[in-house]
């Protein structure tokens, strides 16, 4: 990893994104880990997590992950998700963050010199290269270990640095002890 000790960083985490890396992957992300190691490569002006939230729903599977990264460091964006029938009669839920997380980016932009976003959307191409244009260097964390690999190639391509969630693994990988699973 290509980080200078004076960077002001911040991290973006697309978090269904990042759930989904990982779990193709194998392993569970340690949250305090992660933070440990951005926080001994640079200063760690920020560490966002976005995902949406079924409100409805007097339990979530991910309200537990949500309110200890609360608690634990991490500024959390959520939103309801919202629920719908599509063409064919399917349920699906829908909660995509990524405006919110390019809005937030953008934003804080001025005060970082270091921007890590955590999410292989190729959508987010774009908002890499307006970061880029105002000097910012930009850090992309997913994964090319799977098949099909996770990251977008062109998203890949615009970022200054691609790091591998895999290669990333013995740092950050949740030790299993025998607890369940909070996600």
């Amino acid at each position: 990893m290509n980080f200078y000790p004076t960077e002001r960083v911040a991290l973006f985490i697309d978090g269904a994104n990042l759930y989904a890396t990982a779990k193709s992957l194998g392993f569970d992300i340690d949250y305090k880990r992660l933070l440990r190691l951005f926080r001994a490569r640079g200063f760690l002006v920020r560490a966002l997590y976005y995902t949406a939230v079924a409100d409805e729903q007097e339990y979530s599977s991910i309200r537990p992950l949500v309110d200890w990264l609360d608690y634990n460091g991490f500024a959390m964006v959520t939103k309801p998700s919202k629920e719908f029938v599509d063409g064919a009669g399917r349920r699906k839920v829908k909660g995509n963050m990524d405006i919110e997380l390019a809005v937030d980016a953008m934003r804080l932009a001025e005060n970082l010199d270091h921007i890590v976003i955590f999410s292989g959307d190729g959508d987010f191409r774009s908002l890499v290269a307006a970061l880029q244009q105002m000097g910012k260097r930009v850090s992309v964390v997913s994964t090319l270990q799977t098949q099909p690999p996770m990251i977008a190639d062109e998203l890949r391509r615009q970022a200054d640095q691609f790091l591998d969630l895999a290669d990333l693994e013995k740092e950050i990988a949740r030790a299993h002890n025998g607890r369940a699973d909070v996600h």
